[in-house]
């Protein structure tokens, strides 16, 4: 390292200077942003902003504990930034108290279990075949590991969350938690249906609302938050923020939560992080940012329908958020040959699991999509007509004859569109 004064942002040709091999991956990966259609429904593309608070000085510091109650000095800046943050998150969705320091979802219900549960103790999620999270009680997770799991599905005849069969597992079972929210789920959940059910069996209920909290901030579609005992998301999906977690819970619950977020389940909080989610939220607070999220709900149906049309069945009729599940049985194609086809053109998007599948989840007989990434590039309904249509042929193209030309469309629809500036 020099002895000279260092830049107070981020500077490329530093990095360039000094890592010219890194300098090259972080191009690259911009082209490969802008070059192609990102339809993975758990990825966006972040602000400049957000970015400048994650390549911050933020990041030098180290501030264990929460503001005003830390185990290091010098954290009265770090303190500031944070304290802004916990307040935007209370006011943007109406919580009690905000927890901004988990370093991603998978954390954030960790710390919900350390929280409420004890070892052995029983919890009832949603199946992830059908739409759950790994951290729902799946046996390879900590979740299954340690806690006694049990789970609800779809109907078959609906492929809509079973309420039904949920409520007769509670009652069966008398979990100590019950879990809602999933990586694919298509449709509205019914978060009343859920409290209903969790005060009957007097148990907490937890919402991860990783996939749709930004719709939420947005108002495009109900809030957990009134009926969760607490919510946990990530902040860089819909929401548009940088990587990481978050949760939300009520005024009760707030000591217990801290608690198993530090010191229980991590150390140090990462501040330029923390800034960036600060800065996401301010983001998110705006009409601009509520508009944009009724505009990713309007191109989900619209990039749904254009497959259907496709000859691509939609689980559960449809959907009202922003990612669909296709069923791709009706065409002839595994979900790994999709995603293996439509990434040849440029078309990024990945296999899936469809309620009830035949294949394993490494072949996948379905596909998910989501519009939040290709929404924040500007792109509208119509665009996401031509989007699925180059699906369909991609997807269909078993000898490879079509790569050159579905590539070539994909990048005239993208070309003035970038993902992020030259």
């Amino acid at each position: 390292m020099t002895s000279a004064t260092p830049s107070w942002g981020p500077d490329f040709a530093a990095l360039e200077a000094i890592d010219p091999d890194i300098a090259r991956i972080l191009l690259a990966e911009r082209d490969r942003l802008n070059d192609g259609l990102q339809l993975i429904a758990s990825e966006n593309f972040t602000s400049p902003a957000v970015l400048a608070a994650l390549g911050s000085t933020l990041s030098n510091k180290y501030a264990e504990g929460y503001p005003g109650r830390r185990y290091y000095g010098g954290c009265e800046v770090v303190d500031e930034a944070e304290n802004l943050g916990i307040e935007r998150a209370k006011a943007l969705f109406g919580a009690d108290h905000a927890n901004l320091q988990p370093h991603s979802g998978a954390s954030a219900n960790l710390a919900v279990y350390g929280a409420f549960m004890k070892p052995g103790e029983t919890l009832l999620a949603m199946s992830l075949p059908h739409g759950g999270h790994l951290t729902h009680g799946t046996k390879v997770s900590f979740s299954g590991k340690w806690f006694n799991a049990v789970h609800y599905g779809v109907a078959q005849d609906t492929e809509d969350i079973d309420y039904d069969q949920m409520r007769d597992l509670a009652r069966e079972h008398r979990p100590k938690m019950i879990i809602c929210g999933g990586s694919a789920i298509p449709r509205l959940i019914d978060f009343a249906a859920f409290r209903s059910v969790a005060d009957e069996v007097g148990a907490i209920l937890m919402v991860d609302a990783a996939h749709f909290i930004g719709l939420v901030a947005g108002g495009a579609i109900p809030s957990p938050v009134p009926y969760a005992d607490v919510v946990t998301f990530t902040t860089h999906k819909v929401l548009r923020g940088p990587r990481g977690g978050m949760l939300v819970c009520k005024a009760e619950h707030a000591a217990a939560l801290d608690k198993a977020v530090f010191p229980m389940m991590q150390g140090g909080p990462l501040m330029h992080a923390v800034a960036a989610k600060a800065v996401a939220l301010k983001e998110c607070a705006t009409p601009e940012y509520a508009a944009y999220t009724r505009q990713v709900i309007a191109n989900s149906k619209a990039l749904t329908a254009g497959l259907e049309a496709e000859g691509m069945r939609a689980i559960s009729g449809g959907t009202d958020t922003h990612l669909s599940l296709l069923d791709l049985q009706g065409i002839g194609v595994t979900g790994a040959e999709a995603e293996a086809r439509a990434g040849a053109a440029r078309i990024v998007l990945n296999k899936n699991a469809i309620p009830y599948d035949p294949q394993p989840p490494s072949i996948a007989s379905g596909i998910r999509v989501g519009t939040p990434a290709t929404t924040t590039q500007g792109m509208d309904e119509a665009d996401m007509a031509v989007v699925a249509r180059l699906i369909g042929r991609a997807v269909r193209d078993a000898d490879g004859s079509q790569v050159a030309d579905v590539t070539a469309e994909v990048h005239a629809l993208v070309a003035d569109k970038p993902a992020y500036a030259s």
